[in-house]
């Protein structure tokens, strides 16, 4: 199945793998459906992003504005109680909430109690921006992936937590995506040996999760044998707090569309949105938060 108007499809050299799809976000290769008259913000998705720690403020909040930016109807924010006067305050139209939290200001794996009532409510989580490593951080990653009925998104140290124990990938209730850089990915157990295309396509049709291997041309591979390559993005986007971005993009696109079509769909929107930002501002000097500025400017021109 694919999508949309696509304008290259490549063939890989190993006879084994799929074609390679190129997403070109400016020819008609991405695209979100306009809005009804008739609507309501329950029509475009309850997103939950758990995150953030001492000294790790920003992450969350990029994610959670990201996410807005993105259309999402509406965004909760779950951050340990010891930085949830910070994330308030950045927060307009997300909804921070406190959660239990440890000496060093990281979450415990006793925040699982109070997330459960957004279980039913939301139907997309973000796990990972700011998270923090801990013991903590780990027990609760473990717990939410096997427990949460939703899509997940895992990216930054809730990979860190999985990388401990790769095969709870296998147990999520639902569909779940991955954002690795290759830092990361390596440290997943992945492989860059025979490139990052065979590596993403191997990783995610092992551990049946759709996989987002970050860098330069961005690979998306689903476990079902589907390989894109975005053909956008830039050396500007390679700052701290990026990926966070993406992270919220992705989550907020899961909750109004089919997941394969938002995975590819924000993965070109956050490339396209960052080419915005080199060409008016410049790569040294561009950062996270003037992604997130252009992503309403993209989500137009895509706009059927």
């Amino acid at each position: 199945m694919y999508f949309g108007i696509l304008s290259e499809r490549v063939k890989a050299v190993d006879g084994n793998m799929p074609e390679i799809v190129r997403v070109y976000w400016d020819r008609g290769g991405v695209s979100v459906p306009r809005r009804r008259a008739e609507t309501h913000k329950g029509d475009y998705g309850k997103l939950l992003i758990v995150g953030g720690s001492v000294g790790y403020t920003g992450a969350p909040n990029l994610c959670a504005r990201a996410a807005v930016r993105s259309g999402a109807g509406l965004v909760y924010l779950g951050v340990p109680e010891a930085i949830w006067s910070v994330c308030a305050v950045k927060n307009d139209e997300a909804m921070p909430f406190p959660l239990p939290c440890d000496a060093s200001g990281k979450l415990t794996a006793d925040a699982l109690a109070p997330l459960r009532e957004y279980y039913d409510r939301c139907g997309v989580l973000a796990l990972g921006p700011g998270l923090g490593r801990s013991d903590g951080t780990a027990a609760l990653t473990a717990a939410l992936i096997r427990k949460f009925p939703g899509k997940i998104v895992l990216d930054a140290d809730a990979l860190w937590a999985v990388s401990l124990v790769p095969d709870i990938l296998r147990e999520a209730k639902s569909e779940i995506v991955i954002t690795p850089h290759e830092g990361e990915f390596l440290r997943l157990g992945g492989s860059l040996e025979n490139g990052r295309e065979r590596g993403a396509w191997e990783f995610a049709r092992r551990y049946g999760c759709i996989t987002v291997l970050k860098g330069h041309r961005t690979v998306i591979a689903h476990p079902a044998g589907r390989l894109y390559s975005i053909e956008a993005g830039n050396p500007g986007m390679a700052k701290g707090g990026s990926g966070d971005v993406l992270t919220g993009v992705t989550a907020a696109l899961l909750g109004q569309m089919e997941t394969e079509k938002a995975v590819v769909t924000a993965c070109a929107v956050h490339a396209a949105a960052g080419d915005v930002c080199a060409a008016e501002r410049g790569e040294y000097g561009m950062t996270p938060s003037d992604i997130i500025e252009e992503l309403p400017y993209i989500f137009k021109k895509i706009t059927e």
